[in-house]
């Protein structure tokens, strides 16, 4: 009893310290920062004291000796000494040993802004060793470590005694102590700061105070440390095809400038997946590398038994190594030249979806690849304030489904890499006169490819009129082509007094090709092809405001240009390379070339007119909307292209074939700081919808927050398995239900088709401390081998100690 008796006073001694020194960790933020006289000033400052000099401020103060005693009854003793600023209601100093001793409040600031609370504090003379009592620190990140007793063995080691550390508020709004969400309590703690390391014994975790394991060591980086050695947060997952998941990533950092990350993959259905990331900055660059590897059988689903239904997880092949690699660097050295390049590709074009590889579709170098499509590049810039150079060499490891299989994913056709041209060298420059040419900018251009395929690739790089309609394209050779362009641009600005704004442009234009490899079979040879524009032309815009009754502001734009050029020349031989997409908006709609790239260009006589409106009202609140369109002389039948699903019919996924082009509409609106969106459309003649995206973001409380967002394309006039229109609404959002606790949806669905492709739905808790998050999930994704898959997630994240997949990065 006796024994009970020593353990439950010695822990209600224990917490009554602990409970102290919160105290003093959130009193200075709210009362002592109110009591005190002056702010205590910036250890950076040279106050202009001697070495073994001290500066006191205090209600009462007196000296016997070498020992200066203060004491404060309205407000805390102040004194300067060594760099350090010290408070308190009680200081005395021996100027003979420099030994100082503070008592009640104590706030001490050493020379690098660094804050201790204590309700006692004795420094030696050298200020490397001292005690306290209800000792208290809090870190630049919001990091609190707090001890019933403190010692400072040396420089570099301080030891605390029945301590708590914590990455969490330990103070409400109010400045009053409260219990954190996360805590770590030991008996002993050790902060070496050579090592930069916080070293526990008998370490107790508590989540919102209650205990929830102990373990008898424990360490982890100084809350200063950028990075240090250590386990991260590992990453929970379920799929169908590799059962129940964990990834335990190990961070080891070599130097301040170079890291690897080793993360394998545990499945409980299939063998381990090895995760690794090399990084290392140098003076003028860095290089990231990525990879993974495994020495496993495929697995998907498939039909074993002939019943038109796939079984799942079946494994399949034999085993083989399976491996990717995404890598990047930049080097920016002195002068006008940068370099860099990446790497990247995998041995399965499945296996960033078999094993969920994290963010694998990344924009790195100079030229990014399209979404499941891996580029590996080299090249070269060099800018100077009037001329820009870039020399660049890439290929294209595709990823993408050419032909989806109705049984299981696992046998879906994916497009051919061969068919994807390598191009070698790509270049591009500019260069612009130090001066006005005719009171105007003259840019001068040039650029120069070269493109190779390894097979045959018809529409829409080929024009219908060389596509062969009677010959099987397979053993066709791939079609060459070599370009290059000159060009150049004048234009020039004039005002009107009246407000009027003209803008005189001619542009001119020169281009050869070289193609090689046309279908034989039309008899074509390898053929050389010039071809040249010029263009005159004149934009007009009059901005005109006007200020509302309320405060609110309408500006009115009308916009119109008028351009005349020469007949393109078009030429059917000329493969469609750089072209294919078009993003018909109100930026492109007044450009001489609307299509990006080369390969397609415009011609004859064309009068474009547009008005764009905006309301602004109080505290930056804004509505738009912009209408246009364009009208020509004479259609252009060069821009339709054969229906994928019907090739002896033409239709025009550009929406500039006709003689008037679609009617561009955007707008995008914020009635507030908390709400904000914005949309986009092509419409034809006949008022249908081409293409449209939209999105809108809100946000309501401090946490709550939805993104709705949708996109379409009704290009194709006619369905079918070539058919690749689409309709899409995404949504994700949160709210917070009950305090820290809520819920958190995302999800996709595919409206073409009426399914949803994929969604979760989990239970959320936050405090800003830490997130953690566990739910439901399900993916309907038809590119998967494993097929429909669904289980359960969990995320967590943690301040100060990293997360493990925090948000919802897989709907992508």
């Amino acid at each position: 009893m006796r024994a009970e008796g020593a353990v439950s006073r010695k822990s209600t001694r224990r917490g009554r310290l602990l409970a102290g020194a919160a105290l003093l960790a959130c009193v200075p933020v709210s009362v002592l920062a109110q009591t005190a006289p002056s702010p205590i000033p910036p250890a950076a400052v040279q106050d202009g004291l001697a070495p073994d000099a001290i500066y006191i401020e205090a209600d009462n103060a007196g000296r016997e000796g070498d020992v200066i005693s203060a004491t404060g009854e309205r407000d805390r003793v102040y004194a300067r000494f060594q760099g350090h600023s010290l408070r308190g209601r009680a200081v005395t100093y021996d100027l003979a040993k420099g030994i100082g001793t503070a008592d009640g409040d104590v706030e001490l600031v050493d020379p690098d802004s660094n804050t201790v609370f204590a309700s006692h504090l004795e420094l030696d003379s050298d200020l490397r060793a001292g005690v306290a009592v209800d000792f208290a620190t809090r870190t630049a990140n919001g990091a609190s470590l707090m001890a019933a007793t403190a010692v400072r063995r040396s420089e570099n080691v301080n030891e605390l005694n029945y301590a708590l550390f914590t990455p969490c508020p330990i103070c409400d709004d109010a400045g009053n102590p409260k219990t954190p969400s996360i805590a770590i309590q030991a008996e002993k703690v050790v902060q070496d700061e050579e090592l930069r390391a916080v070293l526990y014994r008998n370490a107790v975790f508590k989540v919102g105070g209650v205990p929830v394991f102990w373990t008898p060591f424990f360490a982890h980086p100084d809350p200063t440390v950028d990075r240090a050695s250590g386990l991260l947060v590992p990453i929970f997952n379920y799929d169908d095809g590799r059962g129940v998941s964990v990834e335990t990533p190990y961070l080891q950092v070599i130097s301040p400038s170079e890291d690897w990350l080793i993360s394998p993959q545990f499945n409980t259905r299939v063998l381990p997946f090895l995760n690794l990331q090399w990084r290392r900055r140098f003076a003028n660059g860095m290089i990231v590398a990525r990879g993974g590897f495994t020495y496993a059988q495929n697995f998907g689903n498939f039909d074993l038994n002939g019943d038109g239904q796939a079984e799942s997880n079946v494994d399949f092949g034999d085993r083989t190594s399976r491996s990717y690699i995404l890598a990047h660097g930049r080097f920016d050295p002195e002068g006008p030249w940068r370099f860099g390049f990446t790497a990247e590709r995998t041995s399965d074009k499945t296996l960033f979806d078999r094993y969920d590889v994290i963010d694998p579709y990344q924009d790195n170098g100079l030229y990014y690849g399209d979404q499941r499509r891996l580029i590996s590049q080299l090249y070269a810039e060099r800018q100077t304030a009037r001329s820009y150079l870039s020399i660049a060499a890439f290929s294209i490891q595709s990823l993408r489904v050419a032909q989806f299989n109705d049984v299981t994913p696992a046998l879906n056709i994916f497009e051919s890499d061969g068919a994807l041209p390598l191009v070698a060298p790509l270049i591009d420059a500019r260069w612009e006169p130090s001066g006005p040419v005719l009171g105007g900018r003259l840019r001068l251009r040039g650029s120069a490819v070269s493109l190779y395929r390894d097979e045959y690739f018809g529409s829409p790089v080929l024009r219908p009129e060389i596509i062969p309609t009677t010959a099987s394209p397979f053993g066709l050779p791939g079609v060459d082509s070599r370009r290059v362009t000159g060009q150049i641009d004048w234009r020039r600005t004039l005002i009107s007094p009246s407000g009027i704004r003209y803008e005189p442009f001619v542009d001119g234009r020169f281009d050869v090709y070289s193609v090689a490899d046309l279908p034989p079979v039309l008899g074509l040879e390898d053929e050389t092809i010039t071809r040249s524009r010029a263009t005159i032309g004149l934009d007009v815009s009059y901005p005109l405001i006007r200020r509302l009754s309320d405060g609110a502001d309408i500006i009115v734009e009308p916009l119109g240009q008028i351009s005349v050029s020469t007949d393109p020349d078009l030429d059917p031989r000329i493969p469609i390379e750089d072209s294919q997409t078009l993003e018909l908006d109100e930026s492109s709609l007044f450009r001489i070339d609307r299509f990006p790239g080369y390969d397609l260009l415009e011609g004859g006589v064309r009068i474009t007119a547009g008005v764009r409106t905006t309301l602004r009202w109080a505290e930056g609140r804004t509505a738009s909307l912009f209408v246009g369109r364009s009208m020509r002389d004479a259609e252009q039948s060069a821009f339709r292209i054969p229906i994928p699903d019907a090739p002896n019919s033409l239709y025009d996924p550009s929406g500039l074939a006709a003689q008037t082009s679609d009617w561009v509409v955007q707008a995008s609106f914020q009635p507030s700081d908390r709400i904000r969106g914005w949309g986009h459309a092509t419409v034809d003649g006949s008022g249908d919808i081409r293409r449209a995206e939209m999105a809108v973001d809100g946000r309501w409380g401090r946490r709550n927050l939805a993104t709705l967002s949708y996109i379409v394309d009704r290009s194709n006039p006619l369905d079918g398995p070539g058919n690749r229109n689409y309709e899409f609404v995404q949504l994700a959002g949160q709210q917070f239900i009950a305090g820290n606790w809520g819920v958190a949806v995302a999800g996709i669905a595919d409206l073409e088709r009426d399914l949803i492709t994929r969604s979760e739905v989990g239970i959320v808790f936050d405090d800003d401390c830490f997130r953690v998050e566990v739910g439901y999930r399900r993916d309907n994704t038809r590119v998967s081998p494993t097929g429909p898959s669904d289980g359960a997630y969990f995320r967590l994240n943690l301040a100060t100690f990293g997360g493990s997949g925090y948000g919802s990065n897989g709907l992508r």
